[in-house]
Order: structure tokens, then sequence, then C-alpha cells
């Protein structure tokens, strides 16, 4: 045993709980035939611990649930705690750093094969667990680190599938204070409290280490939101092992859409207003709370690998916060694997400038997934956005500006390679739920988007400014869209007609040649859709990959090696940084 686990080796017969039902034997080597040409499992499978953060020494118990969806090929099934600052492996039950399978055997033993079996909120390490029947002490290793339960190949060589749980190892807890005006720097051996609202100011820069947690607190007054003010900076760059992570304080399985208010940063790039400038709604009002400006480079800060969870509090009446909200943020500003879990409001929202951003995930949000406003202008690759079957809205929802739909500049972003995956309900707050909806003067480019059982249709546009003033001009532009299986709420069928707006051509282009870019079709999934363990890569042969997809520019900013339709193609680039986990799941 490792002495760094302080957690003694049980007799195996003791520690391991897998009963034949659980996981049938298939040691039976006529059983194992054509196992080796199994290169993915169909299962879906996900595994949680009780808890975000812990401090040494607190015990974990961990859960397992397992759809096998009918995989019948057998696999060696190991389970793991990595502490991903030093990338060391603590494999179970025995505790030590050589692999084993969750039945103690090493390669030189033999690994032992099984065929899976349906798992329900199976504890695997704690009392009664499957895996190891006693919890975990947590070591005195700060940091974050990572549960991992993976499916390998009958010979224990080749993972097919893996899931994980993200937790932090911390000294104790911290509340940030409401004022940050000089430059801080945040380590992952702590975790930080949100109360109210956090500023950062005066030329300040908030540093945050990978693996790092933050925590917003609900039920303060004003509610719980990261301000990164117009003479502030943000630099969060974490790694998919170590993301950054801003969570709700409540327990896993209890935490709400809203539960605080989320990350918003503002900048001096340019907006349309005539002003030039203008309040983020909701927030205190003062010079360094306003943005817009003249410098289209203006940097905000860098976000990769960052999730933003349980956020979007309603500060007054219409005014929320959104997960991440951009305010004027120029050129300069750094946005890349980004995730917004169960929020209130929108996703993703901009108010103008000029920030680009890429390998977004939006998932279970109660209103807008991309929304942008105020005359935005950046480029966006690589978007999947979720909606569970709770709630839904749009996927994306385009303004140039509310009080005046000519205002210049436009908002005219130019979007690649998004996917939008409804669940068809009824819209959360607006009549029309549709994945694209432009309105108020909204322009832009918007290619290689699969828009897939969303609520009232593919497309739509919410007034004649825009389709008179933008659609006809070519001010904006659609290509390469796949729809499928949109606006059964609105007794839609799978025709052209029936999930895009009435004649096509006007709103698509004006001939024949540019209408078949766009399509409707079944996207085909590799397996059916679960939504706290999804695979949204298509299938081989699906029309994603189809010759309809518009190719990206070579621009420096855009991959132009996404050569299919929608935010996913061969490779799932959410691997392990993401959660899809819904919370009803984990209760």
């Amino acid at each position: 045993m490792s002495r760094r686990l302080n957690y003694p080796i049980l007799v195996l017969a003791a520690a391991i709980r897998l009963s034949a039902q659980a996981f049938p034997d298939a040691s039976d080597p006529a059983a194992l035939v054509g196992a080796d040409v199994n290169y993915e499992s169909q299962a879906a499978m996900w595994v949680w611990a009780d808890k975000n953060v812990y401090e040494a020494g607190q015990p974990l118990t961990a859960r397992l649930t397992l759809k096998p969806n009918d995989d019948p090929y057998p696999y060696t099934v190991f389970a793991y705690r990595q502490n991903n600052q030093t990338g060391v492996k603590t494999y179970l039950p025995r505790g030590t750093s050589e692999a084993t399978d969750i039945f103690g055997n090493t390669a030189m033993q033999g690994f032992r094969a099984v065929r899976l079996a349906a798992l329900s909120k199976q504890v695997v390490v704690g009392q009664g667990g499957a895996i190891l029947n006693q919890t975990i002490a947590i070591p005195e290793e700060f940091g974050m680190h990572t549960f991992v339960v993976e499916l390998r190949d009958y010979q224990g060589g080749r993972v097919v599938k893996a899931s994980y749980f993200k937790f932090g190892v911390v000294r104790g807890f911290e509340d940030l204070p409401n004022n940050i005006t000089a430059d801080r720097y945040l380590t992952n051996d702590r975790a930080y409290r949100i109360r109210g609202i956090v500023q950062v100011r005066g030329g300040a820069s908030l540093t945050v280490e990978p693996g790092t947690f933050l925590i917003g607190m609900p039920g303060s007054q004003p509610p719980s939101v990261l301000l990164i003010t117009n003479t502030g900076k943000l630099f969060a760059d974490g790694t998919r092992a170590r993301p950054i992570i801003m969570t709700s304080s409540q327990p896993i399985g209890s935490r709400q859409r809203g539960d605080w208010g989320g990350l918003v940063m503002l900048g001096k790039a340019i907006v349309n207003d005539p002003g030039g400038a203008l309040s983020i709604e909701g927030l205190p009002d003062s010079p360094e709370t306003v943005y817009g400006g003249t410098d289209d480079n203006h940097g905000c800060g860098v976000l990769r690998y960052v999730r933003v969870e349980f956020a979007g509090a309603l500060l007054r009446p219409n005014e929320e916060t959104n997960a991440f909200t951009w305010g004027a943020c120029g050129k300069l500003t750094k946005g890349e694997y980004l995730q917004a879990h169960y929020g209130l409001d929108d996703s993703f929202e901009w108010f103008g400038g000029s920030n680009d951003a890429k390998y977004l995930v939006g998932t279970y949000g109660a209103d807008d997934y991309v929304d942008f406003q105020i005359g935005y202008r950046g480029r966006i690759q690589h978007v999947v956005a979720l909606a569970n079957g709770d709630l839904s809205n749009r996927g994306i929802e385009g303004d140039n500006y509310e009080r005046d739909f000519a205002a210049k500049p436009f908002s005219k972003p130019l979007m690649y390679n998004l996917s939008f995956i409804g669940n068809n309900a009824q819209g959360f707050d607006e009549t029309d739920s549709s994945a694209i909806h432009l309105r108020r003067g909204a322009a832009g480019t918007f290619n290689n988007i699969l828009t897939f059982n969303w609520s009232t249709g593919a497309l739509s546009f919410g007034n004649a400014a825009t389709i008179t003033g933008n659609i006809q001009s070519k001010e904006a532009t659609f290509d390469g869209i796949l729809a499928w299986d949109n606006g059964r709420h609105a007794n839609k069928t799978n025709a052209l007609d029936s999930q895009f707006p009435n004649d096509l051509r006007q709103f698509i282009g004006n001939t024949a040649t540019e209408v078949k870019s766009v399509v409707v079709a079944d996207p085909k999934l590799r397996r059916p859709l679960e939504y706290s363990d999804p695979d949204l890569r298509p299938a081989p042969g699906s029309p994603v990959f189809g010759a309809r997809w518009i190719q990206p520019p070579d621009d420096g900013f855009f991959d132009q090696w996404a050569q299919w339709i929608g935010g996913v193609g061969t490779i799932n680039w959410m691997e392990e940084w993401t959660t899809f986990v819904q919370e009803e799941d984990m209760k």
C-alpha cells in the first residue's frame, strides 16, 4: 500500500462487493471472441462523489450509474483516483500505483473481464461499496483530483470509455473581498467563496491557478457575482485535467439554477450605442462598471477550461446575470473550452465588442445558449448546446440593438460549427423557441449548424426589419444548415418548408445551388441521447459529414479541419473537463 493514501488495505474478498449479477463473469475464453474489434462502448456511465471540495482527512463516498444499452462485449473495469498536479494514479481496491482492475488483479495476475449490467446510483466506494467497502480518507495532497472509472478492452489495455468526477483537496476556505484592487493569485490548495459582488478593479489582475474552485454563495444580497470591471483583468487559464470550476455552495443533488450570479467581464471595445458606453444591467453603476469605448483590441483577460455552474441571478426585473457575460471585450480577450452548466439566464452573452470564442458548451440552461447584441462582431467556432427535459428557449438569440434596429456597427458575428440539441419542450419565456432566432436588425454569418429536436423550429426571424434590412441584403447569411425533428411542439414535420421559414430562398439564398446547402435529415448520432452521458458524435455515414459543410476561412482563428456540420465531428473535445450529469441523477 502507498503510505500517501492513509487508508488500510482490505482483504480482497471483503473489499470487493461486485456481485455476479452486477458484473457477470466473462472469463470464459469463448465469451471473448470478437471483443478485440470493439473500439467503443455503447454503454452510458457517470460517477460522482458526495462533495466538490474536501479537506484532508474527510471521507469520500463515490457512486456510479451504468446503463449497458445492450452492449454485449466484456470489459475490464478500472477505478482510480488521480492527483492532477502530479499525474499519480491510485488504483482501487488495493490503493497502489500499480494498475489493478476492480477485483484487485494486476496485469501479471491476469485482469478479469466482465460483461456490463445495469447499476443505478450504486455505491462503489463507501459503506457497502461495490469496489471498496469503506470510504476513502482524503490524503493531504492539495489541488484538483479526479475519480475515474474506466472500461478497457478485455486484455486491460485500450480504454474504450471513461467517466470522470473532479474534486478539490484544500487547506481551507477563504472569502474573497468585495473589492480586489491589487493583483491577486488564487491557488488551488484553497477554495474561494464569492459573497455578494466581488469586483476586480483599479488596474488589478486576478489570476486563478488551474484546478481551483470558486464557490458562489446563494442568498447573499446583492447576489454573488464575480465582476471584472473595465479596469481589471481575469486570467483563469485552466487545463483539460485541471479545469477552473465556479459552482454553487449547495450540496450535490440540491443545486439549482440561479444559486449565484455568475461571471461578468467588461471592456472598452466598440458598442453601437450613440453614447459609446453603457452600464451593465443589474450591477452597480460607476465609471468602472460601464462597458464600451473605442479600443476593439482591449483585453479583458483569458478564460480557458473554465466551468460556470448554477449561475444566473435575477438582480432587478428583466435584468439578470448570465453564466458568462462579456460586455465590450476586445480581440485580446481569450475564451476557449468554456462550459455553462445549469444557467438560469443565458449561457454565453455578448454585449457589443469583438472578442472571439471557441469550444463552448452550454448544458441545461433556462434561457438562450448563445446571445449577442449591441454591435457584437466576434468569431465563434465549435459550440455544443444541450437542453434537457425541463426547460429550453433558444440556441442563438441575436439582436442588433433594441433601441435602434439600424444602429452601426451591426451585431454581425461570424459563426461556424455549432450544434443545438433540444428537448422539444415548450419554450421557457418566449412563444417562439427556435434553434436560431434573429431579430431587431441582427446580422451575421451562420455556417455549419446542426439543429436537432428544438422546440418550435430550426430558424426564425423576429421582425420585418431583420428580413428587409439584413437577410435580403445578405448582411445575415446561413449556409451548411442541417435540421431534424425540430418543432414537434408546433406540429412541424421533417420537411424543408416546415423546418424553415416560408419562402426559404428569401432567407437562405436566391439560387437552387445555395438552397442545397440546407438539408433536413437525421443526423444519426452514435447512440440514443442519454442526457447525463451523451455521445454527441455522429455515426459513420451521418449526413453531418456530407458535402454540404462550408469551409471555415483561413484567418488564423478558425480551424479549417472542421469539415462537418455541427459542433462535434470525429473527436470528442469535451472529454474529461466538462460535466453533463443532470442534478436529479445524483440525488
